[in-house]
């Protein structure tokens, strides 16, 4: 990592590391001798007793590695809906110029004059600083996110707008840490399944298929908003042969999904988040793999496409392809954007 970078990197995450233990300091103490603080909502207390719902996320593995650094597992599905490439400059503000080329290299035969809004549906597990004894509890997210964009006006670095979420409402570190972007955040009145990724559900009565379906399901307090996945899982194999190049139906490689998920984020500009996610991990090995899947991805009242007065207020998107994964993370927020010049992979 770049000296300058890395100084703004461990700033920031001392600066977090302070407002954690504030807000540890708060829980203990009375501000009047009748009167307790109240917690800070998503934070885990030493000694609290364990959550109820208990996830089948496996552990992370980076903690260890890196304890003074923000780290978790981020198991998700990742999906892929192509929109008109004018609907998407529609969408995303005029002063972020999209970079086709940079998709089209990496996806040649994408459809023409299309652009490719990354669907992210993620359960956030064990996310920790190890270091300092911080541990958050478990939450869950999902947006629609708009990747390859020209934050910076260089041309050639791809950034990701993720302007809304709708995030587990009870959980005030992720929705306060999210909102310091300028990202819109929803709370989520509910989650289905209540605290993984996704769960399978049996094959829908008119499907000719007797493959397992996954669902996952985000709805937000207000009325009619929610975001839903179906998925079924495809032959790994055939998806695989994908990445060599061969003439598989499943038309996406893996290394979009890493080359997505690994670009700066940002909601507003103001800061950027650079959160690195490794696909070489245990967590996506073996039994573990990258699943490729095949679904129906259906909103309701989402921002961008609905601002609450003007767009649709539903959308359903049809044989939409993506890739159920879990990855470990490290976590850089609120950086400088313009330190991650020239980012076009992961780096520690």
């Amino acid at each position: 990592m770049h000296p300058t970078l890395l100084r703004r990197s461990l700033a920031v995450h001392a600066a977090i590391v302070v407002l954690l233990v504030l807000w540890v300091g708060l829980m203990k103490r009375d501000r009047a001798p009748s009167v307790p603080a109240a917690p800070k909502r998503g934070l885990l207390v030493p000694g609290a007793p364990p959550p109820a719902c208990v996830s089948q996320d496996r552990a992370n593995p980076l903690a260890a590695q890196y304890p003074d650094r923000a780290t978790g597992v981020l198991n998700a599905t990742l999906a892929i809906v192509p929109i008109p490439l004018a609907a998407a400059r529609a969408l995303v503000p005029a002063r972020y110029p999209i970079l086709e080329r940079a998709y089209r290299a990496l996806v040649p035969d994408f459809p023409a004059g299309m652009y490719p809004v990354l669907v992210q549906a993620a359960h956030d597990h064990d996310v920790q600083m190890r270091a300092y004894g911080i541990t958050l509890e478990d939450f869950s997210r999902v947006g629609f996110e708009f990747p390859f964009l020209d934050l910076l006006a260089d041309g050639h670095t791809s950034f990701r707008w993720a302007p809304a979420q709708l995030l587990s409402g009870t959980h005030d570190v992720a929705v306060e840490g999210s909102q310091a972007y300028g990202t819109r955040v929803s709370r989520a009145a509910a989650w289905e399944p209540a605290c993984d990724a996704y769960a399978a559900i049996p094959p829908l009565p008119a499907s000719s298929s007797s493959a397992p379906l996954y669902r996952f399901r985000g709805t937000g307090a207000s009325a009619g908003e929610f975001v839903e996945l179906v998925m079924a899982r495809l032959d790994a194999q055939d998806a695989s042969a994908r990445g060599r190049g061969s003439a598989s139906p499943y038309p996406y490689p893996l290394a979009l999904f890493r080359n997505v998920t690994n670009q700066p984020s940002f909601a507003d500009g103001r800061t950027c988040g650079n959160m690195i996610r490794p696909f070489n991990t245990s967590l996506s090995e073996g039994p573990f793999a990258p699943a490729p899947v095949r679904g129906t991805v259906r909103a309701g009242r989402t921002f961008p496409f609905f601002d609450g007065e003007t767009g649709q207020a539903g959308e359903v998107w049809e044989g939409v392809y993506g890739v159920q994964v879990a990855t470990p993370f490290i976590e850089n927020n609120y950086l400088e954007c313009r330190s991650l010049q020239g980012t076009k992979k992961s780096v520690m």
